[in-house]
């Protein structure tokens, strides 16, 4: 009985084993194929094929398509991909206990706009994208920027350790930023990629700075909130 146990439970392992090797593969297949989206993007534009980034990965297509269902998964991968940059290097800029709520802003405005001004067609392609024309999945960077919000909203609510903050209504706000910044990026951008911006980068970050600000402070007017932007963001809300 002792023997059959142990030959029951070996070859159990070393299938748990090779499916984890083999997920983590794939994993990293994935992230291959986005890295390369990534550069096809920069080089041929929003308009990029499949066949573009199989190339740009030195792949053939037919494996391309076995790491992502269709164009719509891997423009979900990259949805994800850009998220993930956009939050890293943004909450890497803060000093959240000391610089204050007006800086936060100013700051996390100008990491965003420098993200956008390095892969303005990865921008671009996301807005646009013919990638994502199911209208159940072309919903995905709402969904993300839905996501982002939550995330932020109970780093917010922690950050305070104030139980009257409402997280639900913090993440509102947070989502109509992400709205409004999206909607500002896309005229910012223009749908030509040869154009110049319509508007030089350091005033555009200084427009979505001042544009997160009046949400801002709007909402938390909304809910008898002061806001001292001078102050650090843990002493800037003051309740009435």
């Amino acid at each position: 009985m002792r023997s059959g146990r142990n030959v029951d439970e070996v070859p159990r392992k070393r299938v748990d084993a090779r499916t984890e090797r083999w997920r983590e593969h794939r994993l990293k297949v994935r992230e291959e194929f986005v890295d390369a989206a990534f550069r096809a993007l920069d080089k041929f534009g929003p308009d990029v094929s499949m066949g573009d980034i199989a190339k740009q990965a030195g792949a053939a297509k037919p494996k391309l398509y076995r790491h992502f269902e269709d164009k719509t998964d891997l423009y979900n991968a990259i949805v994800d991909r850009v998220r993930d940059m956009l939050w890293e290097q943004i909450i890497a800029s803060f000093d959240l206990t000391n610089d204050s709520a007006r800086e936060l802003v100013r700051r996390g405005a100008a990491e965003y706009v420098l993200v956008v001004s390095e892969h303005p067609n990865v921008f671009r392609f996301m807005l646009h994208s013919h990638f994502a024309q199911q209208s159940d999945d072309s919903e995905r960077a709402l969904q993300s920027a839905r996501q982002s919000a939550r995330r932020a909203a109970d780093l917010f609510a922690e950050l305070l350790a104030d139980e009257s903050v409402e997280v639900d209504g913090v993440e509102l706000v947070i989502y109509s930023i992400f709205g409004a910044v999206a909607s500002a990026t896309d005229w910012w951008l223009g749908a030509n990629r040869l154009k110049t911006p319509a508007m030089p980068i350091e005033k555009f970050v200084a427009y979505l700075a001042e544009t997160i600000s009046a949400l801002t402070e709007a909402n938390a007017r909304l809910n008898g909130i002061t806001i001292d932007a001078d102050l650090p963001l843990h002493l800037a809300f003051s309740g009435e």
